[in-house]
């Protein structure tokens, strides 16, 4: 069932430059060269716009995740998805749609004909002037931006994989997007899938983790920010190739996260931590530890 939501937010219109979609079919956009972005481009120490840059822009919204590129304050772009009634998997962080759309209910009693009708409800404390708009499917955030940057779809439904792996192989994608889930089995699915696997953990679960028997399968850590130092450091030496923490906000907690070993952060801010240069003591080397 889908209700109605009274909201005093304004849908100001934003305007944003037109690029060309791209889809699995046509030829791959001039900027590829030889190929699409791969994670190899990325630089040693990686910023991710998470949710697109939540307290920056509106959240997994088409307008949002076009703005973050264009900003160019990080080097991947990171998005949720859940999956309709019908399949369909789209861009959407919640179970239900009351916190960020004028609708009530649960996304997955939709299909891809209702969720037309759904349109994101701006926070009014964003900065600037934003529309209400249609969230958007993962189709047509790869055929945007896939290629153009790297992405990190984090999968809040683990049924849908096997259409976004799809998605991803049609499109000659699977070195360009990695796929985010906090199950171990689910990631370990997503790794036998041939993508590429990033696994996220709370504070609370790295007490307990052993990373190091992820090590095999999985391409990126995702770490709590929150987290022992002791528990980061643990992560940062498994062995897994990439150690990334999370939800980073502050310049201060990038640099710890930095400090500890982390090699990339994932922030709700990457235009204001991009304004102040991360300081870490001791020789560069020692940044990442790798």
């Amino acid at each position: 069932m889908v209700m109605w939501i009274a909201s005093t937010a304004p849908a100001a219109l934003v305007s944003l430059a037109a690029l060309t979609l791209t889809g699995h079919g046509g030829p791959p956009p001039l900027e590829w060269g030889e190929g699409p972005l791969t994670v190899d481009s990325l630089p040693r120490v990686t910023y991710v716009a998470h949710r697109g840059g939540a307290r920056e822009v509106p959240e997994n919204s088409m307008s949002g995740l076009m703005a973050a590129y264009r900003r160019g304050t990080a080097q991947v772009l990171d998005f949720d998805t859940r999956v309709l009634r019908d399949g369909t998997p789209v861009v959407f962080h919640d179970a239900t749609l009351n916190r960020t759309t004028f609708l009530g209910g649960e996304v997955r009693r939709l299909d891809a004909g209702e969720w037309k009708g759904v349109r994101l409800r701006p926070r009014d404390r964003l900065p600037g002037s934003w529309r209400s708009e249609r969230p958007p499917t993962v189709e047509e955030v790869l055929d945007r931006l896939g290629g153009r940057i790297v992405l990190m779809l984090e999968l809040k439904d683990p049924g849908g994989l096997d259409r976004v792996a799809g998605m991803l192989r049609a499109r000659g994608l699977t070195r360009s997007v990695f796929v985010n889930t906090n199950d171990p089995a689910v990631a370990e699915r997503v790794h036998r899938a041939g993508l590429l696997t990033q696994l996220w953990r709370s504070a609370d679960q790295m007490r307990g983790d052993r990373p190091e028997r992820w090590r095999s399968w999985v391409d990126l850590l995702d770490v709590d920010i929150r987290a022992r130092d002791a528990d980061v450091r643990r992560a940062v030496r498994s062995g897994v190739p990439r150690v990334w923490a999370h939800t980073v906000v502050t310049p201060a907690q990038r640099d710890r996260a930095l400090a500890l070993g982390c090699d990339g952060v994932l922030t709700d801010a990457p235009g204001r931590l991009a304004r102040y240069r991360w300081r870490v003591p001791g020789p560069v080397s020692a940044v990442t530890g790798r």
